[in-house]
């Protein structure tokens, strides 16, 4: 496939996303949840000892992430042989499902709207989809704040890593690396259930994430400064807090989100009843509001046509220096 070819399966993908969201059904993030619970039913009770389940653990990384890349790999091959336009749209829909962008900015704007209809108990249900920590006791200053933060780290796990990985390597890539998140979204907790069966996810998770995470968190300085809500605030706050944060990597969209928005995020969770502390990113020039939620969404959707357009910018640099050194090749 040329690329321009490639360009364009991105950018259709993007768009078939934001006009159609996720599938209803056979959604392939399911598919592979439904893996993933069906090998850990079978070899959690199997094995005992840590090392023996970061062993079982690996095991079923290996599991799924491998056949994510390969059945892909091998299914748009085959269609591509029977017709390149048969095998290009196949590739523009499957890696339409592996991005977020609508249904995270749907999910984000109907707890804004049950906040400003003033139906905090129904804003705290719709958070609590979002967000892993306890919810049903949460102010709405805090639900604002878990709404921002959940906007914020999956810019780059639902939107921008698969976007990357298919600038890098195409579908098949961009498969594997949902399948990465989605190991880490169902195994990767420190807790003591996961800490040895989920390591391997968790630390595959991490190294995924590392150069997204960064190259998401300048685009949504440069987002903050195309909007009119600071930019030199927004990377001064990722300078500063990102690294406070325990994930290696969600503390960099999340600072620049916070020092866009003027907002402290972090503070106090509660997950199952059990408080866990986190380091303040930001300084909170203003009060939490539903507006913020609004704001974070635009964040979000704008470093989204940032990174594809950052990175066809990218792919057209990077060829025409090949071609320049390189020109018999």
């Amino acid at each position: 496939m040329g690329i321009g070819a490639h360009l364009g399966l991105i950018w259709t993908a993007l768009a078939l996303d934001w006009a159609l969201g996720d599938p209803a059904c056979c959604h392939p993030v399911r598919l592979m949840g439904a893996v993933i619970s069906a090998l850990e039913r079978f070899l959690r009770p199997r094995f005992r000892h840590p090392w023996a389940l970061r062993a079982a653990g690996t095991l079923v990384v290996a599991a799924v992430v491998l056949p994510a890349y390969l059945l892909p790999s091998y299914v748009l091959h085959w269609l591509e042989a029977g017709h390149f336009l048969l095998g290009w749209g196949a590739g523009a829909l499957l890696l339409a499902s592996t991005v977020a962008a609508r249904s995270l900015a749907l999910a984000a704007r109907h707890v804004r709207h049950l906040l400003v209809q003033g139906d905090l108990d129904g804003a705290r249900q719709a958070v609590g989809r979002l967000v892993a920590r306890d919810t049903d006791r949460l102010s709405p200053e805090e639900v604002v704040r878990a709404a921002v933060e959940t906007v914020a780290e999956n810019t780059v796990d639902g939107v921008t890593a698969p976007l990357f990985y298919a600038f890098v390597g195409g579908v098949p890539l961009a498969f594997a690396y949902r399948a990465v998140n989605t190991l880490d979204s169902m195994l990767g907790y420190r807790n003591e259930r996961y800490r040895d069966f989920g390591w391997c996810a968790a630390k595959l998770d991490d190294l995924a994430n590392f150069l997204p995470a960064r190259f998401t968190a300048a685009l949504l300085c440069l987002a903050a400064g195309l909007t009119g809500l600071g930019a030199r605030e927004a990377w001064r706050t990722v300078r500063r807090d990102a690294r406070r944060h325990p994930s290696p990597n969600s503390g960099f969209p999340e600072a620049a989100v916070a020092g866009a928005l003027g907002l402290r995020l972090g503070g106090v969770n509660y997950y199952s009843g059990v408080a866990e502390r986190r380091p303040y990113l930001g300084q909170q020039r203003q009060r939490p509001a539903p507006e913020h939620i609004s704001l974070s969404i635009r964040l979000m959707l704008l470093a989204t046509l940032l990174a594809v357009a950052v990175g066809s910018l990218g792919i057209y640099l990077v060829s025409f220096v090949w071609l320049r050194l390189f020109p018999f090749v």
